[in-house]
């Protein structure tokens, strides 16, 4: 398995992040309305990264940096997005690859804490993120206001 950095428009990342769109529109009747600017992932604020196994796109993640807004962000953050492994893959620590990739990246920029959101019908993905160390955090972001909606923060210490 080799995880590379690309652009969040490469066809790689499109073609994943279409698939976790699907799930999502499957587990909570739509998907993810955060507007998210390719850009955004572009270092140094932010990264993408993709999984391949061989030739084969199998998993993703990004950070973004963020700011103290009126959506609830403070100064320094990164805020994951878009992390996600394809169903045949789930199970071998792709995403925890991934994870620590992305906060050693967010680190190296400077950021001082990692954030996420993630929802009640996603518990591997609770699971995960508080296994790594992640704590409920204040709500932020574009489902702040949603019951359904988790948020959770790691402080990216040296």
């Amino acid at each position: 398995m080799q995880i590379r950095t690309v652009r969040f428009d490469h066809p790689d990342a499109l073609k994943l992040n279409d698939q976790v769109q699907l799930e999502y529109a499957v587990r909570y009747g739509d998907g993810d309305m955060t507007p998210l600017d390719p850009a955004q992932f572009d270092p140094p604020l932010g990264l993408y990264l993709i999984a391949y196994e061989g030739t084969e796109a199998v998993a993703s993640g990004g950070w973004r940096a963020q700011e103290a807004n009126g959506e609830g962000y403070a100064n320094g953050d990164a805020e994951i997005k878009r992390m996600y492994v394809v169903p045949d893959a789930r199970g071998r620590g792709l995403a925890r690859r991934i994870l620590a990739a992305l906060e050693d990246s967010a680190r190296s920029a400077g950021r001082v804490r990692m954030v996420l959101e993630t929802g009640t019908k996603q518990p591997e993905a609770i699971g995960l993120y508080t296994s790594s160390g992640y704590t409920t955090a204040q709500k932020f972001g574009c489902y702040r206001e949603y019951e359904d909606s988790r948020c959770y923060a790691k402080p990216l210490t040296p």
